[in-house]
């Protein structure tokens, strides 16, 4: 037994080729493929409809539209809104139910713009939430069912015994008796109110098809129900009993219970970007010298203070500037729990303040990371991969192509001797079985269901080309400072506690890295400081209860007359050596200890490189001393390291690894931007508030290294559920459409079928992408290393 190299199922019986490399399921699976190893096939453009809105200057709105029912509603929309005075730019996505506009405000309002959507069937509004739309479709289909249940009552008490020959004088009605005309009719009218009624989606999705020039799956379905319904409204028109009322009403109402949880699992796996949209804030509470006033975001400025209480959202990024209050940031961070603010901490607009009451005084940029956030997730979930362009393609052709080989079906069989309802039937049944709903949704599924999962777990995937280049990464570099250390000096060996307190009492007037973690490791003592100096290069001096205290280097100690005993001295060298920052502290004609300061390692560091050198090469680059990259060098699982690395060549050490293969890049994206702009996948660690990472292909908005070994699993087990929806979509066709084609199908049971494969391809899409947390990736690697064994 061996498994598909496209899907990864187990097969006993692998299709192969000699052109192309694997081992398959089956021919569907051979010939996709075959078409992705094709590069000529990348060159072919998709159906045009309209800029591009991220290529098109303008303010830009998201709505939600009801009744998008296919891919080719997403044609039409864009087609529809872009004929609209003052719209420059619309992309619809289906998967996600919303469409962005690119729009001039001077010619329309925001508003105004979910007219320009509105008709034809669809419904649009500015906020995603799950609107009636729903209740109208329950409506239909219980109307539908009602209907169709009677319908096919009337099939089984009269019309399916006649057919069997059974004697119609032990049938209640005779169909071919005068009663019979009245049976039939009645039956007419209840399969004009299923399909007419329960399929006005399907057959709203048809006509919409036809105006945009790209026929779906709609198209098919309403061409099997009103040829069959038309066909039995003539029959019984000319007296006859042979009629498919059933057909029509089965196709119908399978095919919309079908799409029916279809949807609805569609929208819970693309469920984040709703949340994300619906709760945005849209207006703040403004704080003036008269009081407050409630403004549109629009109108704030940077540092206009707002006012937030309980139970509501921060409406912009900004700093807490009077208050304290319990917030909730898991819509950003995926963290569940509160966090206390105070003043002077950062707050990230869309957080829920769920405790007390805060003044938020507003950022530079007056924007909020969650709009940002929304944005940049639109954008991922409706760019269309290497893989969806090429469906795209395929279903293009694939329509048309059916249509033909139906009426040729048909004809077939009636020049090989079938009767002309037989061939009919025939032609019905390749109709409707060969829908390509599947197909349309294996992929943009899959990958929203990827970016929720993702998201849910402190990691915003800012580029769907993730999902294509993450799993062939060869090498992973890593920044050292601020990635693989915390990026903060702290002090690392710690004296005594009467050092530690005049050495605080002094460097509180300090303002270097090394005196802010000697006043956070120990708080200035209530002391009488004065006379402080200043000893550029050198170090720091006062006076603390009448005694001058010297922090600093061995030659400014010397220069003061205090002698360095020799034990310290060694200190010095070692911390030195070591990439660390010593600084000797020294009083009444001698130094009296040493304080060595550093950037000290993650404290998940080794557990995540060991993780990552299961399956790639692990880098790191560092612009600091080859005595600070020591400890990174010296472990087993760093395959290399290159030091004293400045930051503006970072990009290009990127691109020599390049020569190695496709490589991922992971920075805290600060200095680290050209490199990560320059990796084939980039990666930054990043606080919520600095979410806009534009060189980065993922944030991990926790700032936890740990979610970069996620970022991979993510990434992979997207990639692998796209292809088994890929793998199943073609397996079914490539399995359902001959039989079809040799009349050994019943249109009733083409439409189970076809309905039951979107189902399957929805549901697989559904499925949780692992369990791991960002809290737990890591672990399974190996015991994490304290900060000293670093």
């Amino acid at each position: 037994m061996t498994d598909c190299t496209l899907c990864g199922l187990a097969t006993t019986s692998p299709v192969t080729d000699s052109g192309v490399d694997g081992a398959f399921c089956c021919r569907g699976c051979l010939e996709v493929a075959r078409t992705l190893e094709d590069p000529a096939e990348e060159d072919v453009d998709t159906v045009d409809s309209g800029p591009d809105p991220e290529t098109v200057d303008g303010e830009t709105a998201f709505l939600a539209v009801d009744g998008m029912h296919c891919a080719t509603c997403e044609t039409f929309l864009e087609a529809r809104a872009t004929e609209h005075e003052g719209v420059r730019a619309a992309a619809a996505s289906y998967a996600t139910g919303t469409m962005k506009l690119t729009y001039d405000p001077e010619v329309v309002a925001e508003d105004d713009l979910s007219e320009v959507v509105a008709g034809t069937g669809y419904g649009a509004s500015s906020q995603t939430t799950d609107r009636e739309d729903d209740y109208e479709r329950e409506g239909r289909l219980v109307v539908g069912g009602f209907f169709g249940m009677m319908t096919m009552l009337w099939y089984v008490l009269f019309l399916y015994p006649a057919y069997l020959g059974v004697d119609p004088g032990l049938l209640l009605l005779d169909p071919n008796g005068p009663a019979g005309d009245y049976l039939l009719w009645n039956m007419a009218v209840m399969t004009a109110v299923v399909v007419g009624y329960t399929g006005w989606p399907l057959l709203r999705g048809a006509y919409v098809s036809l105006r945009a020039g790209r026929p779906n799956m709609d198209l098919l379905v309403a061409m099997a129900a009103t040829t069959a319904f038309a066909y039995s409204v003539v029959a019984v028109g000319l007296g006859e009993t042979e009629v498919y009322f059933d057909v029509a009403t089965v196709v119908v109402l399978a095919v919309s219970v079908g799409d029916y949880y279809r949807d609805r699992v569609r929208r819970a796996a693309a469920g984040r970007l709703t949340d994300l949209t619906a709760q945005r804030a849209d207006s703040a509470r403004r704080r003036t010298e008269s009081g407050t006033e409630t403004v549109d975001l629009a109108a704030l400025d940077p540092g206009d203070e707002v006012v937030v209480k309980s139970g509501e959202r921060v409406p912009v990024d900004g700093s807490v500037v009077e208050g304290t209050g319990a917030v909730d940031e898991s819509l950003v961070t995926g963290e569940s729990l509160p966090v206390r603010k105070t003043e002077g901490d950062e707050v990230v607009g869309g957080a829920m303040v769920t405790e007390g009451a805060l003044v938020v005084a507003v950022g530079p940029d007056a924007e909020s990371t969650v709009d940002r956030l929304t944005e940049l997730l639109w954008t991922v979930q409706s760019d269309s991969g290497g893989v969806q362009r090429l469906v795209d393609r395929i279903a293009a052709v694939f329509v048309p192509l059916v249509v033909a080989l139906a009426g040729l079906a048909a004809l077939g069989h009636l020049l090989a001797g079938a009767g002309a309802t037989d061939a009919l039937l025939t032609g019905l049944a390749v109709l409707v079985v060969s829908c390509p709903c599947a197909l349309g949704l294996a992929t943009p599924l899959a990958t929203a269901a990827g970016i929720k999962t993702a998201l849910e777990e402190g990691i915003v995937v800012t580029d769907g080309a993730v999902f294509e280049t993450a799993t062939d990464v060869d090498v992973v570099a890593f920044d050292k400072t601020g990635t693989l250390t915390t990026g903060e000096v702290t002090i690392l060996d710690r004296p005594d506690d009467e050092v530690m307190r005049r050495a605080a009492a002094v460097e509180q007037f300090a303002d270097h890295p090394l005196a802010t973690a000697v006043t956070e490791a120990a708080p200035p003592p209530n002391a009488a400081v004065d006379g402080f100096e200043r000893h550029p290069g050198r170090g720091v001096s006062a006076s603390v209860d009448g005694e001058r205290v010297v922090v600093g280097t061995p030659a400014l100690l010397r220069d003061r007359d205090l002698s360095v005993p020799e034990d310290l001295r060694a200190r010095c060298a070692e911390a030195r050596a070591n990439g660390h920052v010593p600084a000797l502290v020294g009083w009444g004609g001698r130094a009296r200890g040493v304080l060595v300061g550093g950037d000290r390692p993650r404290e998940s560091w080794t557990s995540v490189v060991t993780a990552l050198s299961a399956d790639h090469e692990v880098v790191v680059v560092t612009g600091d001393s080859p005595e600070a990259a020591a400890p990174f060098r010296d472990h087993e699982a760093v395959d290399e390291v290159f030091a004293g690395v400045p930051p503006e060549a970072k990009a290009e050490v990127v691109e020599r690894l390049q020569s190695r293969g496709t490589v991922a890049m992971v920075g805290d994206g600060t200095n680290d931007a050209p490199a990560l702009g320059s990796a084939d996948l980039g990666i930054s660690l990043a606080s919520g508030t600095k979410l806009a990472a534009d060189a980065a292909d993922a944030v991990v908005t926790t700032d936890d290294l740990r979610a970069v070994p996620r970022v991979f699993d993510l990434t992979a087990a997207t990639r692998r559920r796209i292809r088994e929806n890929l793998a199943w979509a073609f397996c079914y066709n490539a399995v359902a459409l001959p039989l079809a084609l040799l009349g050994l199908l019943n249109p009733l049971f083409a439409a189970l079928a076809m309905t039951a494969s979107s189902l399957l391809v929805v549901g697989n899409s559904a499925r949780s992408l692992g369990g791991s947390t960002v809290g737990d990736v890591a672990e399974s690697a190996g015991p994490t290393a304290t900060p000293d064994a670093d």
